[in-house]
């Protein structure tokens, strides 16, 4: 079963538990140490820190699109959502960490106020993809769990549930075979059937481990804890 398989309820109730994720290893960060640097190439927790909070700001915007009817995109371009982010990371430790706090809340606000119809409106990602308005529950959930680790502060891939790892994983290779990448990967998740990226591409690299340790590879977090195949590099995903 994959996420949006789950009824609404427990799909905001994992992106919930995402969101407490993060805020517990972020509570755990000194403002110093807000400073350092992340997963993610040039980007420190500040960075991070800033992003998450923007991101559930620009959700917001798609769910007041799904009750009104009105256009209001996620982000005006790609360049004002980086230079939100710049700005974002400039903010004291204690006005970043209400950033992060406020926008959590007005994100739930939306989503418990949002009226039933709604969740079905079409509204469109930043990536240019139009979804019913549920869809901000994955996409919360995506982005809460993964930059959780990002953080670099203990968060883990085996910590994340099962149903968001296997997801994960769908969403992954499902954008590879999108963009024709991946070509000879085989993924060989420990108890399931292996799967190849490109189906009709010969074998060159096989990634084999428990199923935690493959998502973070094909998320490019690196290959830790995998049995097979973690010095290959995965296609890029986002």
């Amino acid at each position: 079963m994959g996420f949006n398989d789950l009824d609404l309820s427990e799909r905001l109730l994992v992106a919930r538990r995402g969101t407490a994720y993060f805020a517990q290893h972020l509570a755990e960060l000194t403002d110093d140490e807000l400073d350092g640097d992340t997963l993610l190439a040039g980007w420190t927790r500040r960075h991070l820190v800033a992003h998450v909070g923007y991101n559930a700001a620009a959700l917001c915007r798609l769910l007041d699109w799904a009750a009104t009817g009105v256009e209001t995109p996620m982000y005006a371009s790609t360049e004002q959502r980086a230079h939100e982010i710049d700005e974002g990371a400039t903010l004291n430790a204690a006005a970043l960490r209400n950033l992060f706090t406020h926008t959590v809340a007005r994100l739930d606000e939306k989503w418990r106020n949002l009226p039933p119809s709604a969740w079905s409106a079409q509204v469109r990602t930043a990536q240019g993809r139009i979804v019913p308005a549920a869809e901000t529950a994955w996409m919360r959930t995506r982005e809460v769990w993964i930059h959780a680790v990002d953080l670099g502060e203990g968060g883990r891939f085996g910590d994340f549930p099962t149903v968001v790892l296997e997801s994960l994983l769908d969403d992954i290779v499902g954008m590879w075979r999108k963009k024709d990448l991946g070509a000879g990967i085989v993924l060989e998740v420990d108890g399931l059937t292996p799967c190849a990226v490109q189906e009709d591409s010969a074998t060159a690299a096989r990634v084999s481990g428990p199923l935690a340790s493959v998502v973070r590879w094909a998320a490019g977090r690196g290959g830790i804890g995998l049995t097979t195949g973690a010095d290959e590099a995965p296609p890029r995903w986002l």
